[in-house]
């Protein structure tokens, strides 16, 4: 292996463990604005990913591309989904207490 791969397989476990330990330790109640902000992220990643995917022939990236473009796509959606639901059940919390 090269040693810049072996760098980048360092980095991404060093990110995994990183992003783990960050994660357990958000309470609940700063998970909707974090998924808010996750979806923007995943936005930036779509472009990047067809960005990635633009090129004519049918190589490693533009299959990593593909890949990246629909799994970018069903977290936004589904993390717009979910954002919508806990406003929902947000709104309907405060309609009760105003009653």
């Amino acid at each position: 292996m090269t040693g810049a791969l072996l760098v980048g397989i360092y980095v991404f476990v060093l990110a995994m463990f990183v992003g783990f330990e960050i994660i357990t330790k958000i309470p609940p109640t700063l998970h909707t604005p974090l998924m808010s902000g996750a979806n923007a992220v995943s936005g930036v990643t779509i472009v990047g990913a067809i960005i990635a995917a633009q090129s004519g022939s049918t190589s490693i990236s533009s299959l990593l591309g593909l890949a990246a473009i629909i799994f970018a796509t069903v977290n936004v959606v589904g993390g717009f989904l979910v954002t919508d639901r806990m406003l929902k059940m947000f709104g309907q919390k405060k309609k009760k207490a105003a009653k």
